[in-house]
């Protein structure tokens, strides 16, 4: 009798012991989903990381949003009346939302929605025009930066800044007046060492820079 008991005994210990090892198992493989899931959701968020495939003529791979097709608006609004460059220096890469170009930084294939001027760290950094500084704020792929809406929906984009910027949320400030500083606080452009990445929007659609500079 004791030894049926026992063996009773040990064999309920069995099923419980098992039914713990399959809930182990069930919670671990949930774990891993979510988290799986929750990485590509950040890769979808990031528009820098959300198509891969490999460039024409070479064999670096290409990890960017998917080129614009959709060519910029034949007619768009009234510029500023005056304008000019955020800063004087080389230009190190140019805009590119038709194509994808090579980022020294990341070493793959990627849209870039600006032009990257090349100034010694410390240069001054100016208004492109008249406006409303909308946000300052630390982007933590392209550092510190600073964002102004102009008239007629437009919106200029000053990247890549020193920390300390001359300028806050709600300034009214003038074309060729300071708002910061050339830097290399932007880490998916560091290669490029000091200096600015200027982009410029109108009504939500990104523009080329050197069509609102003309």
């Amino acid at each position: 009798m004791q030894k049926k008991n026992s063996s009773g005994n040990v064999s309920g210990k069995g099923y419980y012991i098992a039914l713990v090892l399959c809930a182990v198992a069930i919670g671990l493989a949930g774990f891993l989903y979510y988290r799986n899931a929750g990485v590509k959701d950040v890769i979808l968020q990031n528009p820098t990381q959300s198509v891969v495939g490999t460039q024409p003529n070479s064999d670096v791979q290409a990890v960017a949003t998917q080129p614009n097709e959709q060519a910029q608006p034949t007619t768009l609004p009234q510029k500023p009346s005056k304008v000019q460059a955020p800063v004087e220096g080389k230009t190190v890469a140019e805009y590119s939302m038709d194509a994808l170009s090579y980022n020294q930084t990341t070493r793959d294939w990627r849209v870039h929605d600006g032009v990257d001027i090349a100034a010694e760290a410390g240069t001054s950094v100016s208004a492109a025009a008249d406006g409303e500084v909308y946000t300052v704020y630390e982007d933590e792929a392209m550092g510190m930066t600073v964002v102004i809406r102009h008239d007629e929906g437009y919106t200029t984009k000053y990247a890549c800044l020193s920390q300390e910027v001359a300028v806050k949320a709600g300034d009214a400030v003038t074309a060729g007046q300071k708002i910061g500083t050339v830097g290399d606080t932007a880490l998916l452009e560091s290669q490029l060492g000091a200096h600015v990445h200027f982009s410029v929007s109108c009504n939500g659609t990104v523009l080329d820079p050197a069509d609102f500079l003309s």
